[in-house]
C-alpha cells in the first residue's frame, strides 16, 4: 500500500492558511475518490482509497508541522512499509515557488521547512517522494519578485483570488499523484515539471 501524507496544521482556524496547502492537497484526492479523512490511526486523520488502481493510505497528520514526522514514521511501521522512497508520497506547501505551480522530486532538503525537516528526520532519509505546491507571491509585472514568507504569512488564511487559484493546482496535483502512481516519478517529473509556456500562461503541471 502507498502511503500519500499532506503536511498542515489541524484546526479550523489554520484550514485555508498557505501552510496548508498539502492537507488541501489530500482532501482533494480524497474527494475526488469518494471517501473522507477521518480515521484516526499513526497520529493522523487517514482514509484507505483506491487510486490509479491501486490501495493508498491518506493521511494528515495530527501532530502540528514540526512533528509531522511522528506520524508519518507510525504510519511507515503500522504499514510495514519498507521501500520508502517509493511508497510515500509527501505533499506540502514550498514558498519557493509562486502560487499557481508545483514540483515534483524524488529527495531534497527541507529548505527551511519544519515539517519536511521532521518527516526527513523521523525517517531516518531524505529519499521520499514529495509534491511541493507554491505558494510564494508571483512576480510583480515589471519581473521583480515579492519575497513572501513568516509565520504571518503562512498562517494567514488566503484570499478568495488566491484560493481559486489553488484551488485548480490541488486537480493537476491529483493527477500528478496518479501519474507517479502509474508510471512512476521519474516519467511524472519528465511531465509535470515543465516551465511555464509563456504563450499561453500555463502554469507548471499543465
Amino acid at each position: 500500500m502507498k502511503l500519500i501524507v499532506g503536511l498542515g496544521n489541524p484546526g479550523i482556524e489554520y484550514q485555508f492558511t498557505p501552510h496548508n496547502a498539502g492537507f488541501l492537497a489530500v482532501d482533494r484526492i480524497a474527494e475526488d475518490c469518494g471517501v473522507v479523512v477521518t480515521n484516526r490511526r499513526g497520529k493522523a486523520l487517514t482514509a484507505k482509497a483506491r487510486l490509479a488502481g491501486q490501495d493508498v493510505l491518506l493521511a494528515k497528520p495530527e501532530t502540528f508541522m514540526n512533528l509531522s514526522g511522528l506520524s508519518v514514521a507510525a504510519l511507515v511501521r503500522e504499514l510495514e512499509i519498507e521501500q520508502v522512497s517509493e511508497d510515500v508520497i509527501v505533499l506540502y506547501d514550498e514558498l519557493a515557488f509562486p502560487l499557481g505551480q508545483f514540483r515534483i522530486s524524488q529527495r531534497g532538503s527541507a529548505n527551511g521547512h519544519n515539517g519536511v525537516k521532521s518527516v526527513s528526520g523521523a525517517l531516518g532519509t531524505e529519499e521520499w517522494i514529495r509534491i511541493r505546491i507554491g505558494i510564494g507571491k508571483p512576480p510583480l509585472e515589471d519581473g521583480r519578485e515579492i519575497k513572501a514568507g513568516g509565520r504571518d504569512y503562512l498562517l494567514t488564511p488566503m484570499r478568495k483570488l488566491e484560493l481559486a487559484v489553488l484551488d485548480e493546482v490541488l486537480d493537476r496535483v491529483k493527477v500528478a499523484v496518479e501519474t507517479v502512481l502509474t508510471k512512476g516519478v521519474s516519467a511524472a517529473m519528465n511531465e509535470f515539471n515543465r516551465r511555464p509556456d509563456p504563450e499561453n500562461g500555463s502554469g507548471e503541471g499543465k
